[in-house]
């Protein structure tokens, strides 16, 4: 399906214009999707997306329940072929080259591309071996190393001065935002390229979301992000790029100014005014 068979030709332009290089800022692209179909057996989930993805910027997802959001940030680092009868058609290209390609390597995939969840998900065991997890897994046993690694990237995610005194103790006895901050400690223990987040802050409390909006502003220095948000006003808060998704296809990507403040479709105006969604 063609995104013009749901959009007007002034925005497959305008789509078209955005995949060029950014001259203002000259920022690489990290991603590039192309053409991306995506089935769960016969229904269709993901239809003909087209949407690039720049370096360190934040690039909110938006759109109404159901309409392919998380899928789509799934597929960034093929998770989504964790569930059976997944078909996908397209290229979703990474730093240039097709991680649908056989010769890809998933577990490059997922080094180079952090994931946090929707809910803060530690592992059973204290907050120094939780953050110290992935570097272990890739071979490092230095135990020097180690502690170096996790006061890191403990301080990337602003939680250290809460937690340098108890990094002996299970990440369970944390509050929700601060497991949530171990979590994207955990994720930047592994050196990634790009995090990807699946509404991280929907089960949070006002101040702890406030923690990690402003964790994100600092993240995107040295970080692309992804963030799949329910919630309009955060995405308007901290996002460079906005994607407005409807029924599995991107029916408008920008400028997060512009697409709060003049949005080239009905729809997506329909939207973020709260007529529907």
């Amino acid at each position: 399906m063609s995104l013009t068979s749901s959009a007007s030709k002034k925005q497959e332009i305008k789509l078209g214009e955005i995949n060029k290089p950014d001259k203002k800022e000259n920022k690489k692209l990290v991603y590039n999707t192309k053409g991306l179909n995506l089935y769960y057996g016969n229904t269709q989930a993901l239809k003909d997306i087209h949407l690039p993805i720049r370096e360190n910027e934040v690039t909110a997802i938006i759109g109404p329940s159901g309409c392919g959001k998380s899928t789509y940030i799934k597929t960034l680092n093929r998770m989504v072929e964790m569930v059976a009868g997944v078909k996908v058609t397209g290229e979703v290209m990474y730093r240039d080259k097709n991680i649908f390609d056989r010769s890809y390597r998933v577990e490059e995939l997922r080094t180079r591309v952090g994931m946090v969840f929707q809910k803060p998900n530690p592992f059973p065991k204290s907050i120094f071996d939780n953050v110290a997890y992935g570097p272990r897994v890739h071979g490092i046993r230095d135990k020097k190393m180690l502690k170096q690694i996790v006061e890191k990237s403990l301080r990337g995610a602003a939680i250290w001065e809460e937690v340098k005194d108890r990094l002996g103790e299970n990440a369970y006895g944390l509050s929700g935002g601060q497991q949530q901050r171990i979590c994207i400690a955990r994720c930047l223990a592994i050196e990634p390229d790009v995090i990807l987040m699946d509404e991280p802050t929907s089960a949070l409390d006002p101040k702890s979301t406030m923690k990690i909006e402003e964790l994100i502003k600092e993240l995107k220095q040295n970080y692309s992000i992804v963030i799949v948000t329910h919630n309009m006003q955060q995405a308007a808060r901290i996002s460079d790029k906005t994607a407005f998704f409807l029924n599995g296809e991107v029916v408008e990507y920008d400028e997060t100014d512009r697409i709060f403040s003049n949005p080239s479709d009905k729809r997506t105006e329909d939207y973020i005014t709260g007529r529907f969604g």
